[in-house]
């Protein structure tokens, strides 16, 4: 992803609705120090977290992830929404830089991880994960998307008919099962990229995941396959913590911070809608029955 100017970064953010960067005196220069290409706000050091390694924020997820941690390899993230939000929070506790470690999924929210300090990892907060693990607010809604091959017969009236995937340890593979409940066996996968090939091979001919990150696959594909339809669940993303992690009430303050001074909208317009190219908001809503 191209670095932003400062002149690309203001017109984005007024064109939000937002105004923090003329605001700001204290931004860091996008593409200085070790956050990247990221475009950071406020005063560093204005809150405090207790980590894992001094000096630095770890995280643990399951990486790369179009519009979220954008690079092809976890060694060349530098960018997005959710790598930018870490590296603010980080930022603005006076750390020096983040340290990324790829994890599963399904591990991930086994509550069985240590050594890290949290994960945003467009993880949907849900009663039964929240006994093992903790969560921050919510920074970002969610919902479940319908990915098909491109021109696919796969409707809300069908569905249930047909053979679909999800991803394992997903709120989406969980959701499949208790509430849509298909006639098929699902198919379960590792990965959205392993998924995404049943996919495009016909192997499957839905896959279930959080809309947005859907869009972002559809749009690497160039064609091959398409969103058709999202089921709202009340669900949304939040940041993952260590059980009852010390800084779960800090993180909730910084993301306060965030959203009054405009930063959430920033990101969202500067990174989902181009990984996108398009609003899950305006993906037909579709009833499981």
């Amino acid at each position: 992803m191209k670095k932003i100017g400062r002149i690309a970064i203001a017109m984005v953010a007024l064109a939000a609705g937002t105004a923090f960067v003329s605001s700001n005196a204290n931004a860091a220069t996008p593409g200085s120090g070790s956050f990247g290409e990221c475009h950071l706000i406020g005063k560093p050091g204005q809150f405090h977290l207790k980590t894992v390694t001094p000096d630095i924020l770890t995280i643990k997820a399951d990486l790369p992830s179009a519009g979220w941690w954008n690079g092809d390899t976890i060694s060349q993230i530098n960018s997005g929404y959710e790598y930018c939000l870490a590296s603010e929070i980080a930022y603005l506790s006076g750390l020096k830089k983040i340290s990324l470690h790829n994890v599963s999924f399904d591990k991930l929210v086994s509550g069985t991880l240590t050594g890290y300090d949290m994960s945003l990892d467009e993880i949907s907060i849900t009663p039964s994960r929240a006994k093992v693990v903790s969560f921050s607010d919510p920074y970002y809604n969610s919902y479940i998307g319908v990915m098909v091959r491109s021109g696919a017969n796969v409707t809300a009236a069908n569905i249930q008919d047909k053979t679909l995937g999800v991803k394992e340890g997903t709120t989406a593979a969980q959701w499949a099962e208790t509430v849509l409940k298909p006639k098929k066996e699902i198919k379960v996968y590792p990965g959205d990229a392993e998924a995404l090939a049943a996919v495009v091979s016909g192997q499957i001919d839905a896959y279930l995941q959080d809309a947005a990150i859907e869009l972002g696959q559809a749009k690497q594909s160039g064609g091959q396959v398409e969103v058709v339809g999202r089921y709202e669940t009340d669900q949304s993303y939040g940041i993952m913590f260590p059980k009852d992690s010390p800084n779960i009430a800090t993180v909730n303050k910084i993301l306060a911070w965030c959203k009054a001074h405009g930063y959430m909208k920033y990101l969202s317009t500067t990174y989902l809608g181009p990984a996108f190219g398009g609003d899950p908001e305006k993906i037909p809503v579709w009833t499981a029955k």
